[in-house]
């Protein structure tokens, strides 16, 4: 009867000794974000300011909300620059401003597996073990899309510069697996150079 119960009295005790270490890490990964900042900057490539040169130009954010924004209206200042744009910080000193208002700014992501899920499995005093997934063949693609449009108007008469339709800019990667024990990836995020260095590649 003592050997009966000394069997699963020392399995709890052994189960209720496992220790669980959190890696604590930011809300989005590195890849998500990297999908957010490409298609960013190639929506901002495609804004065609005209804006004669030496313009005292306020970027105005208040309709530029969503996820990475800044970044976005960052992205959307260097480009002003670059087109010889003179930016201020106060509207008030500006001759024109500018209002950028995002249309979209998110990750859309179709995944297609044929095989077996991860899934989790409860262990009594142990919580819940989760099993990896089994495939025989998976495609996961990322993509992140973002949609910008601009208005650009006289700072004292609040007259109509310039309209902007809006422009569109893409990032993606996609993910593959077949037989269980291949997988490969690719992707528009990382320029060829860094593309060595990037861990998550």
């Amino acid at each position: 009867m003592l050997r009966s119960l000394f069997l699963p009295a020392t399995l709890c005790l052994l189960l209720a000794a496992c220790s669980t270490q959190r890696t604590t890490e930011p809300g989005r990964t590195a890849t998500e974000q990297l999908l957010f900042s490409t298609a960013a900057e190639r929506a901002a490539d495609k804004l065609a300011f005209n804006l004669p040169e030496g313009s005292k130009v306020f970027v105005d954010p208040a309709y530029a909300e969503g996820t990475d924004s800044k970044y976005l209206l960052g992205t959307i200042r260097d480009r002003i620059l670059r087109q010889g744009g003179d930016l201020v910080d106060d509207k008030g000193k500006a001759e024109i401003v500018i209002e950028p208002r995002i249309g979209a700014s998110s990750v859309d992501r179709d995944k297609t597996l044929f095989g077996i899920p991860d899934f989790g499995v409860p262990i009594p005093l142990a919580g819940q073990v989760q099993m990896p997934e089994i495939a025989l063949f998976k495609r996961d693609t990322q993509q992140g899309v973002i949609k910008v449009a601009a208005t650009a108007y006289n700072a004292k008469t609040g007259l109509l510069v310039q309209s902007l339709d809006p422009v569109y800019g893409f990032a993606h990667k996609k993910e593959w697996a077949a037989l269980i024990f291949f997988s490969w990836d690719t992707n528009d995020l990382v320029p060829e150079p860094a593309r060595e260095e990037w861990v998550g590649k």
